[in-house]
């Protein structure tokens, strides 16, 4: 199958790509850092559509492309997350509209951070969105990828949560200090993470562009999120390190400001969707997941 990946020098992207062309798929890549070579198309989700001529053909899109939202907010950040989301997937849907031939399934990338900080609620795809800014952007990113069903696509928007690779994310944020034993639980250790390991993450994708039955928003992480204090235990034992040093809330508003409530919130996330439908994880358990990554 054709298909067509956004964001596709990404930290996911990246990975994703290798994947997909492993699996035999023809892939057309669209990056605001095109490389000139065949198959590769400039794109700023913030400047309009994608050229038509990378749409061409397509029995599918994966839309990845958006600001990174791990940064310290101010007004001109979080509209930046804002816009290169919707208005990126706005701009893209219009495309798509235009095709004589569309694509049979959309993917667009969506985030846990759709359900805010729940504390110990159990929060499977049916649960109510939160009321953060982040939730309100996962609820319009969603809304616009859902215009595509209006066209005939099949639209999937994958809900992605702490993803796990020492490239990248919040573990390559983590390991150098967890490397010299300064690694310790954050506020308490009490809030859920909710993780997935990258190659997982990239099969679940991949899986929901082939099977025609998936649809919709699904959870993508693991059936066992953990405590803080259990990911900090078991990522010390991993590095053979001692993670003993807490790091206190105060500490991260400081630092990140009103953005460390992504890093505070707590999300017993449950990839109910996913499960059901016979999606089989690799590494569903965190402490053969952090093994496999670090070894």
């Amino acid at each position: 199958m054709k298909i067509v990946l956004t964001g596709a020098s990404g930290f996911i992207g990246a990975r994703l790509r290798a994947h997909l062309i492993e699996r035999g798929h023809e892939l057309v890549c669209l990056s605001r850092r095109a490389a000139a070579r065949p198959g590769w198309y400039a794109w700023d989700p913030a400047s309009g559509p994608p050229p038509q001529a990378a749409l061409l053909g397509a029995g599918a899109v994966i839309h990845l492309a958006g600001e990174p939202v791990a940064q310290r907010w101010n007004a001109e950040i979080k509209r930046r997350i804002l816009s290169s989301r919707v208005q990126g997937t706005h701009s893209l849907v219009h495309a798509l509209g235009a095709m004589p031939v569309r694509p049979g399934v959309l993917v667009c990338a969506s985030a846990i951070g759709y359900y805010g900080s729940r504390g110990d609620e159990i929060l499977p795809e049916s649960a109510a969105p939160g009321g953060d800014f982040l939730s309100e952007v996962c609820s319009a990113w969603e809304r616009a990828a859902q215009a595509a069903a209006e066209l005939g696509l099949r639209v999937v928007s994958p809900r992605i949560g702490v993803v796990l690779d020492p490239a990248g994310g919040a573990l390559a944020q983590m390991l150098p200090l967890f490397r010299v034993g300064l690694g310790g639980p954050i506020a308490g250790g009490q809030a859920w993470t909710s993780w997935i390991h990258l190659n997982d993450l990239v099969r679940l994708i991949a899986w929901a562009v082939e099977h025609p039955a998936v649809c919709g928003p699904v959870n993508a992480v693991t059936p066992n999120p953990v405590r803080n204090e259990a990911f900090t235990r078991a990522l010390g034992a991993a590095l053979h390190r001692p993670a003993f040093f807490p790091v206190p809330a105060l500490a991260l508003k400081l630092l990140y400001g009103e953005m460390a409530g992504v890093v505070l919130a707590s999300q017993r996330v449950a990839p109910q969707r996913a499960v059901q439908s016979g999606f089989q994880f690799n590494w569903p358990e965190l402490d053969a997941a952090l093994g496999d990554l670090l070894r």
